[in-house]
């Protein structure tokens, strides 16, 4: 597995790069594996797509003088040592706003390199966990795909056409913290909280309701956990119980099951709006609550210098 270090760094060196030909080489020979996909696109050219990878320069060389325009795949996972949090913008999916409830829970706060993608949303960039794979998995709903071990991403300074535009994968901002590896396990459970296995329905008073849903929360496992609490901070919403109440309830169980503070606080949150939606914003206001996360990058120079990586 390359150093993810050594990896940003190169990502970092080829963003604005004129010549992908050169980004691809350039990337090969710090050790990070490439392969072509189609000009101004993300379909492999490879028969065996990111599974070709290669960081072999006389490999790589061959495939970009075929056809210099190629924009540049790589892997994800413990082919390159780099994973990547995959944040949409797409028709009514809009994952920015999705990404912003996964920072204020505390689930990424070990990102490396933001790459602000052609379509105006992001590539995030994490270390891979050494030893432990972490599969690729969509959650489309939210507009939040994460890469790794069987996935690939399309690499700066790759380029597509989007309205008639020539628009870049490049570099957004560079960490100014300590980088770490994300728990792609973890943030899938946050970000899609379905319920498994939910307890059955009690005739009874909504306090004992109550303890009845903490006493399963307590007992839920790893990929269970923000599903379980999502689930019982829903039914304790529609029975009237307010969101102090119900954080109150279902805290502790909560927290006995693994889960932080500011993650329980997140999810009991986000199942009150679930359940008790507020009127629907207009094109502005999405446009200002989205911008948040954005609206906080920096370019490079402002942030992590280059030689640090």
């Amino acid at each position: 597995m390359p150093e993810p270090f050594d990896v940003l760094a190169a990502l970092i060196r080829v963003d604005g790069s004129p010549s992908l030909a050169v980004a691809a080489r350039s990337l090969a020979a710090a050790g990070v594996p490439v392969f072509p996909c189609v000009v101004e696109g993300k379909r492999p050219l490879t028969r065996r797509g990111f599974l070709d990878a290669s960081s072999d320069p006389e490999q790589v060389a061959a495939w970009w003088s075929r056809t210099p325009n190629a924009n540049i795949g790589t892997p994800t996972g413990a082919p390159s040592g780099v994973v990547v949090v995959d944040v949409d913008v797409h028709g009514d999916h809009d994952g920015r706003a999705t990404y912003q409830r996964a920072t204020d829970a505390g689930l990424v706060d070990g990102a490396g390199l933001l790459v602000r993608t052609p379509t105006g949303g992001a590539h995030i960039y994490f270390p891979a966990t050494p030893g432990k794979e972490q599969r690729s998995w969509q959650a489309a709903a939210v507009g939040i795909d994460f890469r790794g071990d069987g996935g690939y991403i399309v690499a700066p300074p790759s380029r597509r056409v989007i309205d008639g535009n020539i628009r870049r994968y490049e570099v957004a901002d560079i960490a100014a913290h300590s980088v770490s590896p994300v728990d792609a396990a973890r943030l899938r459970d946050f970000l899609d909280p379905r319920p498994v296995a939910p307890p059955r329905a009690s005739s009874g008073s909504m306090e004992v309701d109550a303890e009845r849903l903490a006493a399963w929360v307590a007992g839920r496992g790893e990929g269970e956990r923000n599903r379980g609490l999502f689930w019982a901070a829903c039914r304790l919403a529609e029975n009237g119980v307010s969101p102090a109440d119900a954080l109150d309830a279902l805290g502790a169980a909560a927290q006995s099951a693994g889960l932080g503070d500011r993650e329980i606080t997140t999810t009991v949150r986000s199942a009150y709006r679930a359940t008790q939606p507020a009127p629907e914003a207009t094109s502005d206001d999405r446009t200002q609550s989205t911008s948040r996360w954005f609206g906080r990058m920096h370019p490079p120079s402002a942030a992590l210098g280059r030689a640090e990586l």
